[in-house]
């Protein structure tokens, strides 16, 4: 969710905050660039609901955005359901990385159904009616050739296919 407010306010969402940390926040998120291209930088006013100039962001900038606050906090445990669902194939990968590297020792649990998102985990659990069917790394579950494999297959033809 983005608010009528400013970026810096957007990112730290009520925590006390310094324009360095929330400027590293930005550029982790990979929205420095954009925000940098804006007359008032961070201290620009997102949306229109208070603000008739008001910036309104893309939906992947949306997105990239609301990452950044994951940033700022650097939480021990994150739970992002379809975080890159609005980007397109190179900033959803771009930003994948960046969150793995972010995570490091940390806890993510990450709701896909972008399966090349997947790749990356430690542990994949696939759900089908609210039970999980199947758990492992990707190579394991590739290995094992039974309904993640299936999907993941499915979904990657399309890529494959010339």
């Amino acid at each position: 969710q983005i608010y009528s407010c400013s970026i810096k306010q957007n990112v730290a969402m009520g925590y006390v905050y310094d324009d360095k940390k929330i400027d590293q926040a930005l550029k982790k998120a990979g929205m420095d660039e954009k925000v940098n291209q804006l007359q008032h930088g961070s201290d620009t006013i997102l949306e229109r609901e208070f603000d008739d100039n008001g910036t309104v962001l893309s939906g992947g900038e949306r997105q990239k955005l609301a990452i950044a606050r994951l940033f700022m906090r650097s939480p021990k445990v994150s739970i992002l359901d379809e975080p890159s669902s609005s980007l397109d194939p190179i900033a959803e990968y771009d930003i994948n990385k960046r969150m793995f590297s972010a995570a490091q020792d940390n806890t993510v649990i990450l709701i896909s159904h972008r399966l090349s998102t997947t790749r990356a985990a430690d542990r994949i659990y696939l759900f089908d009616k609210g039970r999980v069917i199947e758990n492992g790394s990707h190579e394991e579950l590739m290995t094992l050739d039974r309904e993640y494999a299936h999907l993941f297959k499915k979904q990657a033809e399309y890529y494959l296919t010339v």
